[in-house]
């Protein structure tokens, strides 16, 4: 118990802070984004976390899965560019969501892939101008994509609505989309029983 609690900075009986909460929060979605946590794993503790009334409570937690916040964490890059004409791009397999992308695509397609993403804060910031093409968002259970703000001109958006969970990342796209499209969907279902039960 004592190495438990060390995670959480404190005794088993001492009340937790919203940092406390907040650094447990970290450690479990870095977990899940391992693929050591499934998402109903996931689900799960982030409730407990977020209800916790102590350290210890929070320790529990994390008592099964390794130090990753610290030396050594993953780290989620601040601002990352994709500029392309006329090709596309892909991110997947496990890439690390920034907080912020900007991305610049005239007539290819972009598709970001958060099936096996590894999400280290709960918001990601898409400054997006799309001139012809696609920019496809393929959504795992807990992230939201919030496209409300983007001005289209002679275009349109595709999204399907989220299956409910647990927040884990919110995605707010801004800019301007012309002549091309915004789809937002889960991944095959083929594919997600696939991953589910590897």
């Amino acid at each position: 118990m004592v190495a438990e609690v060390a995670r959480t900075g404190g005794s088993p009986e001492v009340r937790a802070s919203h940092a406390d909460r907040d650094r447990i929060v970290d450690v479990l979605r870095v977990a899940a984004g391992d693929g050591r946590l499934t998402l109903e794993e996931l689900d799960e503790r982030l409730e407990a976390a977020l209800a916790a009334r102590t350290v210890g409570e929070l320790a529990v937690l994390t008592a099964d899965l390794p130090e990753v916040v610290g030396e050594g964490a993953v780290e989620a890059e601040d601002v990352v560019r994709i500029e392309q004409e006329g090709s596309s791009t892909r991110r997947g397999d496990a890439w690390v969501v920034p907080r912020r992308l900007e991305i610049r695509s005239a007539w290819g397609e972009v598709t970001l892939d958060f099936t096996d993403a590894v999400i280290t804060q709960d918001t990601l910031h898409i400054d997006l101008d799309l001139r012809g093409g696609a920019l496809k968002l393929v959504t795992r259970p807990g992230v939201v994509v919030d496209t409300d703000a983007l001005v289209t001109n002679y275009s349109k958006i595709k999204a399907r609505p989220a299956a409910d969970a647990t927040v884990l990342l919110r995605v707010r796209i801004t800019g301007e989309v012309a002549f091309g499209q915004v789809v937002v969907r889960p991944p095959r279902r083929g594919l997600g029983r696939r991953r589910a039960t590897a």
